[in-house]
């Protein structure tokens, strides 16, 4: 076993983690982080992690898990229920733990399967034709690509009609405002935010129980195993986590992409000769997903460090991307990088479900874009979403030239 190390420089970086400044370039904080104290105690008591083995060691460890509900009193959100946002969240499968989250996951995977996700490629091509014919000279990369791909092949998926699906970008982002820092002014703009998405799904599941689509939400409604099924709460938390996490990430995946290559045209005939590699690095090099957290049911070993039953865990995602003890010179962009094995994802029984489609998602939209725009260029400062746990970008100026 080793000892935490106690560093006040340490503090200091992970509390300019929480600031714009430190959430505009976190990255040369991991790197700092990672060389003085990679295993570190943060002034509410988590240990936080940067190395790629660690933060591997914490999404795959079956030791550690979600908070526990009735744990949530202790960290101030005993009230939980009562806010449409944290209810939508903490009911999901996002933050359960097993054997809950095994069901979900068992019952959700009987539908939302490779094969399914896979037969959404010529619709994805062709929607990314249709948006590349549709984009001005100059124009928001956000509005008129990044949001509109994932949102419409996700919207497609699950069976939210086309005319809906824009509305749920401002709903989502402000719902999923949730996922940092809890405070009553995030509340108060994610509850009506959470409100909203769950009357809308409710209204629609009804629809698709009285006539059924060939959708996922119609396959949910339908779906058996074991003789079991989802709940009417369970199948609209399900519903909403699989909307969000279907474009929102996404989103961010697209535009962080587009300005790592923006900032390295040197790797862009890379791109169309590896575009499956190419997407998985974009994904490792600025990650839409930076960190998560972990509370510990068993005694376990992170890093050399004991961690006790109780324990909150925190694995920054980004930094353990970053890490050159993995990944030969990782501050560098390398589209034909092998053997890529990024964090972006998680893993163990938490593994993002919908990987699948965002990577076929990137696979088909960055050689596309590139072919179609041989000169494009930033067309003023990007506007990046004041996130730790979600990066990406909110507007993103872009001339589109042939």
């Amino acid at each position: 076993m080793v000892d935490i190390v106690e560093s006040a420089e340490a503090l200091t970086l992970l509390d300019e983690l929480t600031t714009t400044t430190g959430r505009d370039d976190p990255y040369s904080r991991y790197a700092r982080l990672r060389e003085i104290a990679p295993v570190v105690r943060a002034e509410d008591g988590a240990l936080v992690v940067t190395r790629h083995a660690d933060c591997a060691a914490v999404v795959r460890d079956p030791k550690l898990g979600h908070m526990p509900r009735h744990m949530l009193d202790f960290i101030g959100l005993g009230d939980w229920e009562e806010h449409p946002a944290l209810r939508l969240l903490f009911t999901s499968m996002l933050t359960l733990n097993p054997p809950d989250h095994t069901r979900l996951r068992r019952l959700v995977s009987t539908s939302f399967t490779a094969r399914r996700v896979q037969r959404l490629r010529p619709a994805v091509e062709r929607l990314v034709g249709e948006l590349l014919d549709e984009l001005p000279e100059e124009g928001d990369f956000i509005s008129g690509f990044a949001f509109p791909v994932p949102v419409n092949v996700i919207g497609e998926l699950l069976g939210v009609p086309a005319e809906d699906r824009a509305r749920f970008q401002p709903l989502i982002r402000d719902w999923t405002q949730v996922l940092d820092v809890i405070t009553p002014e995030v509340l108060a703009t994610a509850d009506p935010a959470a409100a909203q998405v769950r009357d809308y799904l409710t209204d629609l599941i009804e629809r698709r129980r009285r006539e059924p689509q060939d959708d996922l939400i119609s396959a949910l409604v339908a779906v058996e195993a074991e003789g079991d099924r989802l709940s009417s709460d369970e199948l609209l938390t399900m519903a909403a986590l699989l909307f969000a996490a279907g474009f929102e990430t996404t989103t961010n995946l697209l535009a962080n992409g587009l300005v790592a290559l923006l900032s390295n045209p040197g790797q862009l005939p890379a791109l169309q000769a590896w575009p499956e590699a190419a997407a998985e690095e974009l994904i490792r090099y600025d990650s839409p997903v930076q960190l998560l957290s972990r509370v510990a049911w068993e005694p376990t070993t992170i890093g050399g460090v004991a961690i006790e039953p109780g324990d909150r865990v925190v694995a920054y995602l980004g930094a353990g991307n970053r890490d050159p003890r993995q990944f030969n010179e990782p501050e560098r962009l390398d589209l034909a990088r092998a053997d890529n094995a990024p964090l972006s994802f998680g893993g163990g029984i938490h593994y993002c479900l919908g990987a699948p489609l965002a990577r076929l998602e990137a696979q088909v939209a960055f050689p596309a874009l590139l072919r179609r725009f041989g000169k494009l260029e930033l067309a003023g400062e990007p506007e990046r979403r004041d996130s730790l746990t979600i990066r990406g970008f909110t507007r993103l100026p872009v001339t589109f030239g042939r």
